[in-house]
């Protein structure tokens, strides 16, 4: 059994929430102001409702007056000024560990394939903000990628953490090892491959999500023409067939999906998924997306693993055409 200090559950209590808010116009386009009013309003949700403290984090001035002129006067809404590529904060953050330290890790542009400037310094920036020190690791993962319980237990998919865009070479025992001696992990389940079309690779967070000691929630598909709906059911049936690392049993939970939503194309699917929500201290709140007829479904079916917080469903559709949504873009700070 490692001894390395373990990453506390997301419903562990929070210090601070870390937001990315969108700040490159090159990279945004007509998408730029859409994106930042849906961060905007995710920060009043997770301020309010989430009663989190909010660490908004804008890169440049335009950027800062653009979160100064939607978010000034909001309550335990903070602006931090950093330099980062983009705003998916869940990748190239920090992950903090119940020690007090934040574990940072390389960085490669999911594989190579956006390479920005800034985002391999942002774990290091966050760190210092945070006063954590940091725990640099000599390998590349990403916090989306992996998904903790609070006990030891990592979910992941062999997709992406055993991808050779990432650490060429890693066998599923490398990559046990080096979760153990950097996150403390006692026990890695192994899921296959994430959503399609989802250009990390298969993150965990799309796909499946730890809801309490051994719960794990998973989508179930949603109308005929949903593009994961095989993928779904085949994680459910792995998931219950899996015992964490305290040797309990598995329990599934099923939310819906919500089904096909366009991509760049009405012919590709987009890596939609109702799994990103982040919970907050107070609050879990769930994206939603255009002609997202589960949204509801969703909303309620979160509410039921969440009793004690406030599920509220906000729309993503800008943030969506990033590459992703609310999970993504957070990074908690634990107290």
């Amino acid at each position: 059994m490692t001894s390395t200090p373990l990453v506390p559950a997301e419903w562990a209590p929070h210090r601070a929430m870390w937001l990315g808010f969108p700040s490159h116009g090159e990279l945004w386009q007509e998408d730029l102001e859409p994106a930042q009013d849906e961060v905007a309003a995710l920060a009043r949700a997770m301020a309010g409702p989430g009663d989190e403290r909010v660490r908004l984090m804008v890169c440049g001035d335009e950027a800062e007056a653009a979160a100064r002129a939607r978010l000034d006067g909001v309550a335990n809404i903070e602006i931090v000024r950093g330099l980062f590529g983009d705003i998916w904060l869940r990748d190239t953050g920090p992950i903090f560990r119940e020690d007090g330290r934040a574990a940072g890790f390389r960085f490669n542009g999911w594989g190579g394939k956006y390479t920005l400037e800034g985002d391999d310094q942002v774990a290091a920036q966050i760190a210092a903000a945070s006063g954590a020190p940091l725990a640099q690791n000599d390998f590349i993962l990403e916090g989306g990628a992996i998904d903790h319980d609070g006990y030891g237990t990592v979910l992941t998919t062999r997709q992406c953490l055993l991808n050779p865009n990432r650490n060429p070479g890693w066998t599923q025992e490398a990559a046990e090892a080096a979760l153990a001696a950097s996150l403390g992990a006692r026990k890695v389940l192994w899921l296959g491959d994430g959503l399609r079309n989802d250009h990390t690779d298969g993150h965990v967070d799309n796909l499946a999500r730890f809801v309490a000691p051994g719960v794990v929630a998973c989508p179930v598909a949603w109308g005929k023409a949903d593009p994961n709906a095989a993928l779904y059911d085949e994680t459910a049936r792995l998931l219950s067939s899996m015992t964490d690392a305290r040797g309990a049993k598995i329990q599934v939970m099923r939310v819906p999906s919500p089904g096909w939503i366009d991509g760049e194309s009405s012919a590709q699917p987009a890596p939609a998924s109702h799994m990103n929500f982040i919970v907050c201290n107070a609050a879990v709140i769930v994206p939603l997306y255009e002609d997202d007829k589960a949204g509801a479904f969703a909303v309620d079916a979160v509410q039921s693993l969440f009793p004690e917080r406030k599920a509220i469903g906000l729309s993503s559709n800008a943030v969506l055409t990033g590459g992703g949504s609310f999970h993504c873009i957070t990074q908690q700070e634990p107290c």
